[in-house]
């Protein structure tokens, strides 16, 4: 029996076949019922032709049938490629070309997007959730293919600060590690856990954490179709729910809910968050209810989370990101190599079992990203004299919108289709809900704002949209390489949100 995530659902229907595995708004599964249906469904899908090694996506929205599905292509062999389901067509087109995808596995609502993705170049097929639910009833079933621990299981595809986006591969072996890593040292995460989860399936946080973790622990998943903080409150009282993950939006959405402040939110032991800056008076709003809300850096790359505040420092220092885990060591580095000093700022670096073994198909990228035993993440940072990480900034301009990368390369090559873009440079502008938010600055003859903003739409998930267009007569300012000089713009703008008014 190989180490995998296979494995162990195997053996938890096995012992404790009639646990709740998973609850999806108001539909329950045992891990009987999980095994047996995910089983079948791989079975199936081997039928219709999909091979050990074949990427296939799943594509769709918080439904029972995901986890389902994301289980079953792991089961047969295949390696899972989630994908958002707020993408379009020729987002998935560059996914479905760069992964090689053989297949797509779609809930109806998606499906027109997946079928128009799919006219767009090299072909792959498309199959609907209904594939999924004629699985459901049937004979018990121990399908299975398991491949090598450091074989692809997933891909997920993260949005890069130079490029459109990479897959960040993840492994039998690398999801195992940061199972042994989390049940040492995060009380939340131990056998028979109860998770909630509020985010995307289709996200780190969601998939990995989520279905992967929680399933490999014989855990019990409720995954929210939707963030409503009311009943989010309420099942983390009605379940004792032991882990919740999220950004500061999250945190601060179910802190505003009518029911907070009478609930008993004890028996959370692991709340994590990030992804943006986090309010002091948020983490003192929930240690109130007896919740430290432990603060984390990390990235898909490197499993998700690098590090976390210890529970005890949780209040003591609200700038830290805590000291790595124990066997995952961050450290700052310079620009020569060296690992530097309490109060040196440099870029922050990783390595562990979490972190990934590389970008899919891209070996130049994962020698630049990865070297020396060390993730470079990009990001700049210092540690003090007890080795606690803060995070300062990033020496990528990746715009960090409610926790979701957003990458201005891909906005600026979008907008640059545009008729009468001479220019035009993305940064991020601030906002009170989101943290950040994207700002288009524009030279040439566009019109006006308007019709930027419909030409993103019908090219890009509504979050990229951009929230600030700025029209421009002078050219934009450049480096002497050529280069359009982002630092002068992002300088010039940094107040956009103030002096320009919402575009949408």
């Amino acid at each position: 029996m190989a180490a995998t995530v296979g494995s162990a659902l195997n053996w938890w229907a096995r012992t404790k076949g009639e646990h709740t595995a998973l609850i999806v708004a108001e539909d329950r599964l045992t891990y009987r019922e999980l095994h047996d249906w995910s089983s079948r469904l791989a079975r199936r899908l081997t039928d219709e032709g999909v091979k050990p090694g074949d990427r296939v996506g799943l594509l769709g929205s918080n439904s029972l049938e995901w986890p389902v599905a994301a289980l079953a292509i792991v089961k047969s062999g295949a390696v899972l490629v989630p994908l958002n389901a707020r993408l379009k067509a020729a987002e998935i087109r560059k996914i479905a070309d760069d992964s090689g995808l053989s297949l797509i596995v779609s809930s109806p609502a998606h499906l027109p997007t997946a079928e128009e993705a799919r006219a767009g170049g090299r072909d792959f097929a498309v199959l609907d959730f209904g594939i999924v639910d004629a699985e459901r009833d049937g004979a018990p079933d121990d399908f299975k293919i398991d491949r090598a621990p450091e074989e692809p299981i997933a891909v997920i595809f993260t949005s890069g600060s130079t490029g459109l986006s990479k897959g960040v591969i993840l492994t039998s072996a690398t999801l195992l590690g940061i199972v042994l890593e989390n049940t040492l040292t995060q009380d939340g995460f131990s056998p028979g856990t109860v998770a909630l989860l509020v985010l995307p399936l289709a996200f780190t946080p969601g998939l990995v954490y989520g279905v992967l973790v929680t399933t490999i622990l014989g855990g019990t998943l409720i995954v929210e179709p939707e963030l409503n903080p009311s009943r989010a409150v309420n099942l983390i009282e009605q379940h004792r729910a032991r882990v919740l993950f999220g950004v500061p939006l999250i945190f601060e959405a179910l802190s505003k809910a009518p029911e907070f402040a009478e609930a008993d939110l004890g028996s959370l032991q692991t709340a994590i968050i990030g992804g943006a800056a986090v309010p002091v008076e948020l983490l003192g709003r929930w240690a109130a209810k007896g919740v430290l809300l432990r603060q984390i850096y990390g990235m898909t790359e490197s499993g998700g989370v690098a590090t976390a505040t210890l529970p005890h420092e949780a209040l003591e220092h609200p700038g830290s990101c805590g000291m790595g885990s124990i066997f995952t060591e961050v450290r700052v580095m310079g620009t020569d190599g060296a690992l530097l000093g309490p109060g040196e700022l440099g870029e922050l670096v990783v390595r562990g079992p979490g972190v990934t073994p590389g970008y899919w198909e891209a070996p130049e990228e994962t020698a630049a990203a990865i070297h020396d035993g060390w993730l470079h993440s990009g990001d700049l940072g210092t540690c003090d004299e007890a080795g606690r990480i803060s995070f300062v900034d990033r020496l990528k301009d990746l715009i960090i919108s409610g926790g979701i990368n957003i990458s201005p390369v891909e906005l600026e090559s979008a907008i640059a289709t545009l008729d009468g873009v001479a220019e035009v440079a993305v940064i991020a502008a601030a906002d009170a809900r989101f943290g950040e938010t994207p700002a288009a600055i524009i030279t040439g003859t566009v019109g006006d704002e308007a019709v930027v903003i419909q030409h993103c739409e019908a090219l890009l998930s509504d979050y990229k949209v951009p929230r600030y267009v700025v029209l421009r007569d002078e050219p934009l300012p450049r480096l002497p390489s050529g280069k359009l000089d982002k630092r002068t713009i992002r300088a010039e703008y940094r107040d956009v949100a103030e002096r320009f008014p919402r575009a949408r």
